[in-house]
């Protein structure tokens, strides 16, 4: 491209762009996870794929949350969240936590941990995660948080997202 093609391709559409964008995307493979929040009893969880290790000292991590999605107030009023890292036979799960599921429904017949309801049974892995930072980013929040508890499950396969579909790892 030259400088030409480039300013005509900055002032493309917004809506034109995101489409780019989303395409190219797609075609990368993205980890799946579902991260949970919970204040005064209210818990919610969203299917995450923006989970990325920031930092190794502090142990930082970061998620990228629509300011319009159900996590995204909850989350900011937590300070505290969990991850679970979902493990290749758990696309019913990333399915699940994707959709716009009921409160009242959202925790119906999923099987949580007994000693963290926050944390999904049988995932690869699992954080808790303490909010240090929020960072506006246009239409999303990104929450870095350091890592207070790491575990290790035993699945051998990972749950990622590309070409518009789960796959296993």
């Amino acid at each position: 491209m030259n400088v030409a093609s480039d300013r005509l391709a900055s002032l493309a559409p917004v809506e034109e762009r995101g489409a780019e964008q989303r395409s190219l995307f797609r075609r990368w493979p993205a980890g799946v996870s579902v991260v949970v929040a919970e204040v005064n009893g209210r818990r919610a969880g969203l299917t995450v794929s923006s989970l990325v290790s920031l930092s190794l000292e502090p142990r930082l991590v970061g998620i990228s949350i629509a300011r319009d999605a159900s996590l995204h107030e909850l989350l900011r009023d937590a300070g505290e969240w969990t991850v679970s890292i979902l493990s290749g036979d758990q696309e019913h799960l990333a399915q699940h936590f994707a959709r716009s599921v009921p409160p009242i429904a959202l925790w119906n017949g999923i099987e949580v941990r007994e000693d963290d309801p926050r944390k999904l049974v049988g995932a690869v892995g699992w954080l808790t995660v303490r909010t240090v930072e929020q960072f506006a980013t246009g239409d999303h929040t990104m929450f870095v948080g350091e890592i207070e508890t790491l575990e290790e499950g035993v699945s051998g396969s990972s749950l990622v997202y590309v070409h518009r579909g789960y796959r296993s790892l």
